[in-house]
């Protein structure tokens, strides 16, 4: 064993270093440029649009939710902002938590009629300035369940509202856009990216990612930016688990006999159980995670192209998309009960064979 005294210890961290750095010069140069490209890209990611007043903002489903808190947070950092409500109730609401200059207008995204009058009433207020924002947040989750268990009118709940809804908004506000040079903040999610759960959700969201993308690659050469929300589980109106549970009760119900037999009798009560264990773990609470990254896509000078908002779906489901699909399979199979009536049938029929 060598003992060093202080000086000696320090000169030999210094030799072996240096010899660290002629022997393996490979090595030093990969890191240095790692540290270096980080550093460049977190001091891009940090500049800021230096002036935001006068720039026109119009975000989709302010009632409540995501929607609602970046109507408030951007009003207050100077944007001119027009929310987005289905109901008077919501642009009462939002109203009575702002003041006057933040605008409001009712919008139903799966109404034709409805997205015309808001893009007079924008065109209107925004004159020649064109729009700075469009922040396509409405949505709903509703109906979602077991594939078998929904018909077509299920499915179209949700895609008119989640990606036809989105589309048709996006395409009439583009002129608007294309004018103003603005930003296109489309709301997706981790479902969109790992699709489990039957319905129209994951298909939406899935329908967003592409739309969005294509839309990024037309859209460069007009000046307009096009970013992607990718959020986990939060507690929102759209997580709501009484309106999910009356929803799964109600496709529930209407199953065929034969269809209700194959999951077996405890399968229902098994899977509401499961999915309030899950949605009380996975839920956050804090939903300023989202507004925060629509803020972030809104108020860069170079916003990025996707955000992924919550520890779930930074750790979780966007890491486990990436998986071979025998992974994430295995994964999601773990996270909801299996049917046990098919294994009864099958074994029903052995017998009497």
């Amino acid at each position: 064993m060598v003992l060093y005294t202080g000086e000696e210890e320090e000169e030999d961290y210094l030799y072996r270093f240096r010899e660290l750095w002629i022997v393996h010069p490979a090595l030093m140069g990969t890191l240095t440029s790692v540290v270096f490209l980080f550093v460049c890209w977190t001091i891009r990611d940090n500049l800021k649009v230096r002036d935001v007043r006068g720039k026109y903002v119009f975000i989709t489903g302010c009632d409540s939710g995501f929607g609602n808190l970046l109507a408030q947070r951007l009003h207050r950092k100077g944007f001119d902002v027009i929310a987005a409500c289905l109901t008077e109730k919501g642009s009462d609401d939002l109203k009575a938590c702002t003041c006057p200059t933040l605008k409001t207008v009712l919008l139903n995204v799966t109404n034709p009629k409805s997205i015309d009058n808001a893009v007079t009433f924008v065109a209107e207020e925004t004159g020649s300035k064109g729009l700075y924002g469009l922040v396509n947040n409405a949505g709903r989750a509703t109906p979602i369940g077991p594939t078998d268990w929904l018909d077509m009118e299920d499915f179209h709940r949700v895609l008119d509202v989640n990606l036809i809804g989105l589309i048709e908004v996006t395409i009439k506000f583009l002129p608007l856009l294309k004018k103003g040079q603005g930003r296109i903040v489309n709301v997706a999610s981790v479902m969109g990216r790992l699709a489990f759960g039957g319905g129209g959700y994951s298909l939406s969201k899935c329908g967003v990612e592409s739309f969005s993308d294509s839309l990024r690659r037309d859209m460069q050469h007009f000046g307009v930016k096009v970013s992607i929300i990718e959020p986990g589980f939060f507690k929102t109106g759209v997580t709501s688990l009484e309106i999910i549970e009356k929803d799964l009760q109600r496709l529930w119900n209407r199953l065929c006999p034969e269809v209700r037999f194959a999951y077996g009798d405890k399968y229902f009560d098994n899977y509401l159980k499961v999915q309030r264990l899950s949605m009380k773990t996975l839920c956050s609470s804090d939903i300023s995670k989202v507004t925060n990254c629509m803020e972030h896509a809104l108020t860069a000078k170079y916003p990025r192209t996707r955000y992924g908002a919550g520890w779930d779906a930074k750790l979780f489901w966007l890491p486990l998309s990436y998986a071979p699909a025998i992974i994430a399979d295995v994964m999601l199979q773990m996270l909801l009960p299996r049917p046990i009536g098919i294994k009864k049938a099958v074994a029903k029929n052995q017998v009497d064979v």
